[in-house]
């Protein structure tokens, strides 16, 4: 496995991502890993590694580099109350779909200039906050990004600009959305409402709901974890990649 820390020059700054790809049989296929809220961390450079060890290049961008190099966490980003964790949510519900996108514009633009990258579509999966990000990129960049999951996507249904639900109809490739049947923050009314954006579309895809279990259910390192659900998420993704990109 080959693997770096790269900064990707967007038209905000300089973004840190943790890149990794195949050392043999290049050039392969692209796709971007995007963080949750508590963000970048080995749990999720492992996930990155599990799926560039099956023929991808993965990129795992810091979402909040916007906020500048110190908005990486501890531990203690997941216990509310914590200094990490009320640093995290200051920038967190600054976040936004549109920067994200030109983000998004800028790492297929970084992407094309690495030979280890094979020449075509890309895939993007979001979990918690990023659900909504890879879904949007689907639809912002229909004949790019051809190939988007979301796994316990937060609020996928809301009056945010490009909220997902609003712009299933333009997305032209395949997408795989999957819900925990527990989770505040998206609750099954909001998950029925979305299912009916998504029938309605007539999107390529599927909306799975996975029984009882909690939002962040393919976290190894959550007290929520959930092998069986975790490697179901795995199946799917991989799946669904290998349908769509090869």
């Amino acid at each position: 496995m080959i693997e770096q820390d790269v900064d990707i020059l967007t038209r905000a700054g300089a973004m840190a991502s943790f890149l990794c790809h195949p050392e043999r049989g290049g050039p392969h296929p692209a796709v971007l890993l995007l963080m949750d809220a508590p963000g970048v961390r080995e749990e999720l450079r492992d996930m990155a590694r599990r799926l560039a060890s099956v023929g991808y290049v993965v990129v795992l961008p810091n979402l909040y580099y916007r906020a500048g190099r110190d908005s990486l966490f501890g531990a203690d980003v997941l216990s509310e109350g914590s200094d990490d964790y009320r640093r995290m949510r200051a920038i967190r519900t600054k976040m936004t779909i549109p920067p994200v996108m030109e983000d998004i514009a800028d790492i297929m633009t970084y992407l094309d200039g690495r030979p280890e990258v094979r020449p075509g579509p890309i895939g993007a999966h979001g979990y918690c906050m990023s659900g909504p990000y890879a879904l949007a990129a689907a639809a912002r960049f229909p004949d790019r990004v051809r190939a988007a999951a979301s796994f316990y996507g937060t609020w996928l249904v809301s009056d945010a600009e490009e909220s997902p639900h609003l712009n299933l109809g333009r997305i032209s490739g395949e997408i795989y959305i999957s819900c925990a049947e527990h989770d505040n923050l998206a609750p099954p009314e909001m998950v029925a409402e979305l299912r009916g954006h998504f029938e309605r579309s007539g999107v390529r895809g599927e909306l799975e709901i996975q029984p009882e279990v909690h939002h962040g259910f393919a976290f190894p390192q959550r007290w929520c974890f959930d092998k069986t659900a975790a490697e179901r998420h795995w199946e799917r993704l991989i799946a669904l990649y290998r349908r769509v990109l090869g």
